[in-house]
């Protein structure tokens, strides 16, 4: 039962878990990582910037002196990043947490030609949790967390214009983003059982979290971003606290396939994680089945589940 009072000393041991943290240099994906590294996880940081992967895997050890931790580089923007650090994985994955992103970023295009905030936060995520599954499997009750968003609320999916090309707004594109990680999430469940898999997936919002996604809203560290933090910080709160729903629905043995959790406070800002409702888009269950195939067609990833 989710709980106000829940917190991180309530996780249980983690000992024996592999897990993967997209983004786990910094914000919700760094709390993440470290609270499932202090309960014996071994965790691996899937980072796109060396350095800054480095300083936080030296970070965590220095709070966790026997984590049992590891620095990969992964790119969720660019396909052959998300396909290097699939193949270089080896043995079961007991859990996959789809954390980082982008947010409300100036219109710009992937590697492989997709709008920026759709092809991180969602492209890759599933074209790397597809060449995962297997790895998934592999595990007992292997368990995939999406992270999303308040901002689901705002988003469509826009068929006829999906990348953006011919009109761009950078929270509406934020939106889809977010919306299709809700979408992702719901077929992910629904093909996990109709394959009669074990492995589940399940979802979080973090409410108002203080992390470094404001910086990308003016790409700079400049007085807007800091605003937007300070904001952020007052109605919100921290990374630390945001990082509970996912830490949650990682490791609570009450949780079920399709969970969506968040925070329990007012507007579902800032509290204790708790189940919370998703829209009524991200549970139309045709416009996800349509999404899955586009994802698929986009990413020339398919699934080993059946459809």
């Amino acid at each position: 039962m989710t709980s106000s009072r829940w917190s991180a000393a309530d996780i249980p041991d983690q000992s024996g878990r592999r897990a993967v943290v997209t983004g786990g240099n910094s914000g919700l994906g760094w709390e993440t990582a470290l609270e499932l590294a202090r309960h014996g996880a071994e965790v691996v940081l899937a980072c796109r910037n060396a350095e800054r992967g480095e300083d936080a895997l030296a970070r965590l050890r220095s709070a966790v002196p026997d984590a049992r931790a590891e620095l990969r580089l992964l790119d969720l923007a660019d396909l052959a990043s998300v396909r290097a650090f699939a193949e270089g994985w080896t043995g079961p994955l007991d859990l996959l947490v789809a954390n980082a992103g982008v947010m409300a970023v100036p219109f710009g295009t992937t590697p492989d030609g997709f709008e920026r905030q759709l092809g991180t936060n969602h492209l890759g995520h599933f074209a790397l949790t597809g060449q995962l599954v297997p790895a998934l499997l592999e595990s007992s009750a292997g368990r995939v967390v999406v992270v999303s968003s308040l901002a689901h609320r705002m988003g469509s999916i826009a068929f006829s214009d999906l990348q953006s090309t011919y009109r761009y707004s950078r929270w509406a594109a934020y939106g889809q983003s977010k919306l299709a990680n809700l979408l992702f999430m719901r077929e992910l469940t629904r093909r996990f059982s109709r394959s009669g898999a074990t492995t589940s997936a399940a979802a979080v919002h973090p409410g108002g979290a203080d992390t470094a996604l404001f910086e990308g809203i003016t790409g700079s560290r400049g007085p807007a971003a800091a605003l937007g933090r300070r904001v952020s910080a007052t109605l919100g709160q921290s990374a630390a606290d945001g990082a509970l729903p996912s830490l949650y629905a990682a490791t609570m043995p009450d949780v079920v396939p399709g969970d969506y959790f968040g925070p329990s406070g007012l507007g579902e800002t800032r509290g204790g994680p708790t189940r919370v409702a998703m829209s009524a888009a991200a549970r139309d269950a045709r416009v996800g089945q349509r999404l899955w195939d586009v994802s698929e067609e986009l990413t020339g990833v398919r699934f080993p589940l059946a459809s």
